[in-house]
């Protein structure tokens, strides 16, 4: 379960958008961190905080195939992303580093920059406590859910196979 404030992008937010290419260069996710979503909103990464919330519109994470994207939002503190669509990659990787994002379109659109929702992935229940609006979004998978709450693919995997 999740709770915190709305940071909100609109359609086709492409993974150049969320980290610029110009700072790939770093492996360190706090590095990363500190350019997220720069281009299209100079004050995201100080405003961010610990357990917001972002949510787009359609295509999210469109663009290259690179990981870094979701693991920059993941690194400036958001706890999770919801938005119409995703782009099949960016839904993915995020998967795979552990980091939880729903599809909800209702949600996508009602929702507004500053909203206070609380998300439960496991239901897939989506509450904007600052209008009283429930949204359900199709909640993971068990297989996925347990990826995630593992913290990515590859720890999944280690205790897995031992």
């Amino acid at each position: 379960m999740f709770k915190g404030k709305v940071c909100k992008y609109g359609d086709n937010v492409d993974t150049d958008v969320i980290i610029p290419a110009r700072y790939l260069n770093s492996p360190k996710p706090e590095d990363l961190a500190a350019h997220c979503m720069e281009d299209i909103d100079k004050n995201f990464a100080a405003s961010v905080q610990a357990g917001d919330i972002m949510v787009g519109g359609w295509n999210f994470g469109c663009g290259s195939s690179r990981e870094h994207a979701p693991i920059a939002i993941q690194a400036s503190g958001v706890s999770c992303v919801i938005a119409a669509s995703f782009a099949r990659i960016f839904y993915r990787n995020a998967i795979n580093i552990g980091f939880p994002i729903l599809e909800c379109p209702q949600a996508a659109e009602a929702i507004q920059a500053g909203d206070i929702i609380s998300v439960d992935t496991t239901t897939g229940k989506i509450y904007d406590e600052t209008t009283g609006e429930t949204f359900k979004a199709k909640a993971f998978p068990h297989f996925i859910e347990n990826i995630i709450n593992k913290g990515g693919l590859l720890p999944y995997l280690k205790e897995k196979l031992g």
